[in-house]
């Protein structure tokens, strides 16, 4: 038998590189190892850029316009070939962000080609440690996915969710406290509960900042100032880095301490959590009969049962959230340690940043999908509430401790008398309406208990969705 490793092309070892590859494939420009290299030449030809426009080593010259707008070009036109050469590059060097440095050498000298231009290659990686580079690249690859990829995905799921809120926002529906009946509400408010905890943690992450350094092997400037002591290093970095549209760290060792990163990835964490709440409650509703699932989407249900339109759609989006967060909690716990001025297991680690970002990619796809094909049912909520009477003794015994602790006689022991009605039983309108007008309630008091059933006993639930338009 053959072994499918020696496929051509090579057979995908994972999910996200085979059956989920539409969902994340938006990913592959911002968090692949083709992305990270991408990104390491343009923080190189970024830097390179900035000293000889600085004029911070004497000496050498300022590059031109031309030859600035070509350099550009090498970043902007970086492709499959350029991919293919890096890697023949770092066969030979066995060190990633040095086939980078050479990689450019040869770009510039096809750039700048005359012999007097020479000595301009030494300022590709001058003074850089390779986390200088690395630490800067990751920050604008992040940014990038979070930006363009997921917070567009996430915010235009949330949007969906607060939509449909807004649509069910009339619907009366049993809710259900620990599993048992409680206080009704509505459909749409509860849906609107969970795209209100969305929405802030989508602020929080639009919020984020991304922090970056450049300088050197252990934070200090060492080399930059032995090579120019005269330059104003630490402006010279600031600049540099707020040029690529980050926030300088001027305290570091040898890495940025990516503390940032720790931060975002709890954030998104906990969007993926709360998502994951939605998911779970959707699920649950779709077992009560309050969604039906609309047939004729492509999908099969039970292999073996006909009748059944299974909420795969959410089960997936669970298994995927959860393997999210366990490779951001592990990325966040993880980062912030290195052994005194550097260890390499933040290396390792940052190359799983993908995969983290990959499966919430997947999920909120599945959640995407799963909410369109949903049509709310709400006889089958009217049914669930004309069945739970009970429930309004929360309503009645609450009305009669207000009428007590305004004096009126007759209002003893409310609660325990609605309990002794209604606990472990189920009673009827009609049980519920002999025992109100046994009360001697005042007129207008008990006009309105008499009038009240489960489905209008919603309080504010409906005027709450609201909240989601301010």
């Amino acid at each position: 038998m053959g072994t499918l490793a020696d496929a051509n092309p090579p057979i995908p070892l994972g999910a996200l590189d085979g059956r989920y590859r539409r969902a994340v494939a938006p990913l592959v420009d911002h968090l692949s190892e083709a992305a990270l290299n991408r990104s390491r030449v343009h923080v190189e030809v970024e830097w390179l850029i900035h000293l000889t426009t600085q004029g911070t080593v004497p000496g050498v010259r300022a590059l031109t316009a031309d030859e600035i707008v070509a350099l550009r070009r090498v970043v902007a036109d970086f492709g499959p070939a350029d991919v293919a050469e890096l890697a023949a590059i770092e066969r030979e060097t066995v060190h990633d962000v040095k086939a980078v440095e050479y990689y450019l050498k040869r770009r510039l000298a096809r750039i700048c080609p005359e012999p007097a231009d020479a000595g301009l290659a030494e300022m590709v990686h001058f003074a850089c440690t390779s986390e200088d580079v690395n630490n800067l690249s990751y920050a604008v690859m992040v940014r990038g996915a979070v930006r363009e990829v997921w917070l567009p995905a996430a915010t235009a799921l949330t949007d969906q969710i607060a939509g449909l809120a807004k649509s069910l926002g009339d619907i009366p529906m049993l809710a259900r406290t620990h599993g048992q009946p409680a206080t009704p509400t509505t459909l749409g408010k509860e849906l609107a509960v969970l795209a209100w905890r969305l929405r802030r943690q989508l602020d929080k992450v639009a919020g984020a900042a991304y922090l970056g350094k450049l300088n050197g092997a252990t934070g200090t400037y060492g080399a930059h100032l032995a090579a120019v002591p005269g330059a104003d290093w630490q402006e010279v970095s600031r600049t540099f880095v707020e040029h690529l549209g980050l926030t300088w760290n001027p305290l570091t060792t040898q890495i940025e301490s990516h503390d940032w990163q720790a931060e975002l990835y709890a954030d998104l964490a906990r969007f993926n959590r709360v998502l994951h709440n939605l998911c779970t409650d959707v699920w649950t509703y779709i077992s009560l009969g309050y969604f039906a699932q609309v047939r004729g989407q492509g999908s099969v249900g039970s292999s073996t049962m006909p009748h059944k339109v299974n909420p795969i759609r959410f089960e997936n989006a669970e298994a995927n959230l959860e393997l999210s967060c366990a490779l951001l909690d592990v990325l966040g716990s993880t980062l912030v340690t290195s052994r005194l001025q550097r260890d390499l297991t933040d290396s390792s680690m940052q190359r799983n940043i993908g995969a983290a970002f990959g499966h919430a990619m997947v999920a909120l796809d599945n959640v995407s999908r799963g909410l369109a094909g949903l049509d709310a049912v709400p006889e089958a909520m009217a049914a669930d509430l004309d069945a739970n009477w009970e429930v309004l003794g929360e309503a009645v015994q609450s009305a009669m401790r207000a009428l007590a602790a305004a004096g009126v006689p007759g209002m003893d022991a409310p609660y325990e008398r609605l309990k002794k009605l209604t606990r472990g039983r189920r009673i009827t309108g009609a049980d519920l309406r002999e025992f109100v007008r046994g009360l001697a309630l005042p007129a207008d008091v008990e006009s309105r208990l008499l009038a009240l059933t489960p489905a209008t006993y919603v309080g504010l639930a409906p005027s709450l969705v609201a909240h989601l338009d301010r």
